[in-house]
């Protein structure tokens, strides 16, 4: 480093050199790698932090949110669909702002997402203790409410001296562009320290480009796995995130149609193949089709590439078991290449399945393997033609769509490039078995925290990232009202969010999964309540209450008008329907781990557990 320094303040320094941090674009060419600053001021940011950010507007923007959890949301699904080569800068006040972003840190966290926080913390010199919102710890001193990210970070450091900066923001960019270590990074900030001058290297704040590493496999590793798929006779590939995320879809591609070898789709893993793919079998596990899930319970060899084996994904680990089977873990991650007893190939996604290609030139899958493998492919088309169609006639009075029927007219009407987006609930699992997912990176789904209250900030943070794509949002009544707040950030900043909220009065989702491990209806759908009078919620006018364009529609063809009027559309357009809470689509799926009481006066819980006790003999 030169000997010129410069004088700044520590939150000036800080924004100095986040703003001169650098990545490469699509073109080639350098970009910042903080997009931005998302900020909600208070006690303990706005006098430090907030100065800082005023002063450098044009070099990192910030954005104003009405929830702290939410901002940090639209953070995280921003640097998702940014396949992790952008991120995020979040901040907030010393006391219930930081607390607030503690469920998005896990959920960043649970994804390995990259978002930077900087929660202001209580004063590292202690003079005016204890400060406003300062939480007191009666036999420890250090502790601050910050400390409550220290489970939820993949790296935490307390800035308590001006200089200290220089060791942990270098530190936070190495974690957040690491593709095995990637997570939130929270840099609890005292805030008098913020507010401190100290004589800084100018050299620290020259702009520096962070490529992404690409480790490749271990070559013992690549050549006991070609022997291994050469040898098998029923291979099949689990496509998880780490594929999107390395940016290996068209690597893929290639070598599923040169080899033959079979294709399933986790959660983060959708849109790896373009539906129509010749190998592509669509979703696997718990929400997976039929054609995925016959072939995992077939295959000899199953080899999972870029994912953490959720148990969504492994059947809660009856899946993909058996004598005679072998599980392999293609991952970045050596934590996830050794899961669940399988052989571990540690290496980037691209870096392996480019390895392979030469290695596997000539070798074909048994043409009895495709062959067993097109009955289940044809019912699957069946039972997905029959969940998305829209009614046939007109129903009876009582009569409400299902989930799938919605989700069947937003596909026919949403737009080739389109992005849909949700989170928590049963309408992920209808999406991973239904959507049929045309473009990269059109499939947008937050499953791995299962989040109620993301979809709005994340439909917020995906058209941040790819502004030139149509976002639809399908959120259910129980999560809007979680968290609907950031309609109103989206309209301020003129972003056009398409959002359909299906109203089922309740959460549907857990009232079925109450009901299906015995359980009599309670507490979950609005007349299971306790309640005095049921809510008479009108989300169409709320939501325009907020700034969108919105209207409540009364059938499917109803909400197909609707989307298609959406569409050339501006700012955020809000769709209300109504549907069925009791209806989800039968075919496909398998058995999810969830524990029965062992005692119950409930005749139904009794059979429920009985049931349970036999499938965990499946388990691995």
């Amino acid at each position: 480093m030169s000997g010129r320094v410069l004088r700044l303040t520590a939150a000036q320094a800080t924004v100095r050199y986040l703003a001169a941090q650098r990545v490469e674009g699509a073109d080639g060419q350098a970009v910042p790698y903080f997009a931005g600053c998302w900020a909600i001021f208070g006690h303990g940011n706005v006098a430090g932090l907030g100065e800082a950010l005023q002063c450098s507007q044009d070099a990192l923007p910030t954005y104003r949110a009405h929830n702290e959890q939410a901002m940090a949301h639209a953070a995280i699904a921003f640097a998702k669909q940014a396949r992790r080569r952008r991120a995020m800068v979040c901040t907030t006040s010393i006391g219930p702002g930081a607390t607030n972003m503690v469920t998005a840190a896990a959920l960043a966290h649970v994804n390995r997402l990259p978002v930077l926080f900087l929660p202001g913390d209580v004063y590292a010199s202690r003079r005016p203790d204890p400060v406003l919102q300062q939480i007191e710890d009666f036999g420890d001193g250090t502790v601050s409410a910050n400390d409550c990210f220290r489970p939820v970070s993949r790296y935490f450091d307390r800035l308590t001296r001006p200089e200290q900066i220089l060791d942990a923001l270098p530190k936070a960019m190495t974690v957040l562009t690491d593709p095995a270590a990637c997570g939130p990074v929270t840099l609890a900030f005292c805030q008098d320290v913020q507010a401190e001058a100290w004589d800084y290297p100018e050299d620290f704040f020259a702009p520096r480009l962070w490529r992404f590493r690409r480790p490749p496999a271990d070559p013992y590793d690549l050549a006991d796995l070609v022997v291994r798929i050469r040898a098998a006779r029923r291979p099949l590939i689990i496509a998880g995130g780490g594929v999107l995320y390395a940016g290996a879809e068209a690597l893929l591609a290639d070598l599923a149609a040169a080899t033959g070898v079979p294709v399933a789709e986790t959660q983060a893993g959708k849109g790896a193949l373009p539906w129509d793919h010749p190998s592509n079998l669509g979703a696997v596990g718990v929400t997976g089709t039929g054609v995925a899930n016959a072939a995992a319970a077939e295959a000899d060899l199953v080899i999972g590439i870029g994912t953490r084996l959720q148990d969504f994904t492994t059947g809660s680990r009856a899946l993909f078991r058996g004598a005679g089977r072998t599980l392999v873990q293609v991952n970045v991650s050596a934590h996830d290449a050794v899961k669940q007893g399988a052989v571990g190939v540690v290496g980037d996604a691209a870096a392996v399945l480019a390895a392979l290609a030469p290695l596997l030139a000539g070798w074909r899958v048994p043409a009895d393997w495709a062959r067993a493998l097109a009955a289940p492919a044809l019912a699957w088309d069946q039972a997905w033609e029959a969940a998305m169609a829209a009614p046939g006639g007109p129903g009876g009075d009582n009569v409400l769509p299902t989930d799938a029927q919605v989700l069947g007219a937003l596909w026919r009407q949403a737009a080739e490039d389109a992005v849909v987006v949700c989170a928590a609930g049963g309408l992920p699992g209808e999406l991973h078995k239904l959507w049929r997912v045309r473009r990269p990176g059109g499939y947008h789904v937050e499953y791995g925290y299962s989040c109620m209250g993301y979809e709005i900030a994340g439909g917020l943070g995906v058209k941040m990232a790819e502004p030139e794509r149509d976002v639809h949002v399908v959120v259910g009544d129980g999560s809007y009202l979680m968290m609907n707040s950031e309609i109103a950030t989206a309209a301020m900043l003129g972003l056009k969010l398409t959002i359909t909220v299906l109203d089922n009065r309740g959460y549907g989702c857990i009232n079925r999964l109450q009901r299906a491990t015995g359980g009599a209806p309670f507490n979950n759908l609005l007349a299971d309540t306790r309640h005095a009078a049921l809510p008479a919620i009108d989300f169409a006018a709320h939501a325009a209450s907020l700034g969108a364009t919105a209207r409540k529609v009364a059938d499917i063809a109803a909400l197909e008008a609707a989307l298609a009027e959406a569409r050339s559309g501006t700012g955020v357009q809000v769709i209300v329907i109504d549907t069925d809470p009791a209806v989800s689509t039968a075919a496909g799926g398998a058995w999810w781990d969830v524990a029965v009481p062992e005692v119950s006066d409930r005749a139904a819980v009794r059979q429920a557990r009985a049931a349970y006790d036999e499938k965990t003999k499946d388990q691995r």
